[in-house]
């Protein structure tokens, strides 16, 4: 059986590949796939990305509040700027990953995020939070987010649910780890100092490693997705013919079926996605940053609420695997759907009057999976829907319709200001859940043409 090679792949050299141009020289890239270098890159950039999301901050918000007597809106309306920032940059950014790579695009989110920490530090007025958490949130949806997601799902095409899935381990990971690490050094010193060292961590674990082995896409260096040699084992076909006669473009549609941006605005599954990336943050965003105020509310103690915060990241991290290979099999579209069901859930968990600190622990479990579970579905929705060819700027484009979702946490603090509780926003949140399961129900997937992909096919 001949062996249908990429035209820019090198002679093979007994097992393995040859060295790719491009590739550092040091990577054994005759015995392991290059794309699994980018893996790790990702793995290690979201894992200090996290001081931009709500599980870090939210550990923040009390000491905070405690030193400058901020509200809990104060607190909000940062979250918002920096979301909101991100969606809008998150539009150029996209469509520079696709252009010019992820390097530069995820090593400038890190010198965002690292200098934003910094100003963190020294922030005295409202306006100085919003300025930096702002840029630090912003950094990390438009910069390290998008350059290092839309990197794997190019460098992916048959493994991408499991390699997703590492990516988002590095973010949950950090969830975990940070959020006691920042409480151990406020405890020994204060929070201002706490952020100085998350900004330290993100120059180190961001920046270096994003310059170093980020690349844009295997047919860039003469390979193909997944480390094969073989176009119809990535397509998951017994024969067919290859691609060597196509540019390159083009080679990416016969690894999977891509459409353009024009072409997916054109499907009524795009504009169902869009909405449910829409919904996800909005309610989990929220939750996020209000998970520790939510449980002082409930009685527990300062311990307690930041034990939960890292039992709902160990949830997050220990199921984000094994969803990510259910992916590769299931329809990432009944997976969106599961996600919802567990959101629901819950939420209406939060609304139970009673339970202390064992039904907290239940909460924590189920809403991290769920949180797990949005981690590589957010992706995988657009990347198996409409392929790699234009998903940076398929991403990029949705990004600014997001910016409904920050929204979310700071309609939580009003109605926590408000109404002393927060119940009223727990019971929009649940209404929303039931919203992305409609969404996910109608949202069918379009076809261009018979899919390459077998793990691809709709319910």
């Amino acid at each position: 059986m001949s062996e249908h090679r990429h035209p820019n792949l090198p002679p093979s050299r007994g097992k393995g590949q040859a060295r790719a141009p491009g590739i550092p020289r040091f990577w054994p890239s005759h015995r392991v796939f290059y794309g699994w270098a980018v893996v790790g890159a990702a793995f290690v950039a979201t894992f200090a990305e996290v001081p931009g999301f709500g599980p870090v901050l939210t550990v923040f918000v009390k000491p905070i509040q405690d030193e400058l007597g901020w509200s809990y809106r104060v607190i909000a309306t940062g979250f918002l700027i920096g979301s909101a920032s991100g969606a809008i940059a998150s539009s150029v950014t996209g469509w520079l990953v696709d252009k010019y790579g992820p390097r530069v695009v995820v090593a400038l989110g890190g010198v965002g995020l690292a200098a934003a920490l910094i100003g963190l530090s020294t922030i005295q007025e409202p306006w100085h939070f919003w300025t930096f958490f702002g840029l630090a949130r912003g950094s990390v949806i438009a910069g390290v987010e998008i350059g290092s997601s839309v990197a794997i799902a190019k460098w992916f095409v048959r493994q991408r649910g499991r390699t997703l899935a590492l990516k988002s381990m590095g973010q949950r990971s950090g969830q975990v780890v940070l959020p006691i690490v920042s409480f151990l050094i406020m405890d020994a010193s204060d929070w201002r100092t706490a952020y100085v060292a998350l900004s330290g961590f993100a120059c180190l674990a961001i920046i270096g490693p994003a310059l170093v082995l980020m690349r844009s896409q295997p047919e860039d260096h003469g390979l193909l997705p997944d480390g094969t040699t073989d176009l119809r084992s990535v397509r998951g076909e017994p024969g067919g013919e290859g691609a060597s006669s196509l540019p390159p473009r083009e080679r990416l549609t016969v690894v999977e079926d891509s459409w353009t941006l024009r072409e997916a605005r054109g499907t009524r599954a795009f504009w169902l996605i869009t909405v449910f990336l829409i919904c996800t943050p909005f309610v989990q965003g929220a939750t996020n940053l209000h998970m520790a105020p939510i449980f002082h509310d409930r009685g527990l103690s300062d311990g307690q609420a930041v034990a939960i915060v890292s039992i709902f990241g160990m949830s997050s991290v220990s199921s984000i695997m094994p969803m990510g290979f259910m992916m590769e099999r299931v329809h990432v579209r009944l997976g969106a759907m599961m996600q919802a069901v567990l959101v629901l859930t819950s939420m209406l968990l939060l609304l139970v009057p009673a339970g202390g600190f064992p039904l907290a622990v239940l909460w924590a479990v189920i809403f991290g999976v769920a949180a797990g579970m949005r981690n590589v579905i957010e992706v995988l929705l657009l990347a198996n829907y409409y392929g790699r060819a234009s998903l940076g700027a398929i991403k990029g484009f949705t990004a600014p319709f997001r910016m409904i979702s920050p929204f979310g946490p700071l309609l939580a603090a009003h109605i926590r200001d408000e109404t002393d509780s927060y119940t009223g926003a727990l019971l929009l949140f649940a209404g929303v859940a039931v919203l992305m399961l409609a969404l996910m129900a109608f949202a069918t997937q379009p076809r261009k043409a018979p899919a390459f992909i077998s793990g691809l096919r709709s319910p």
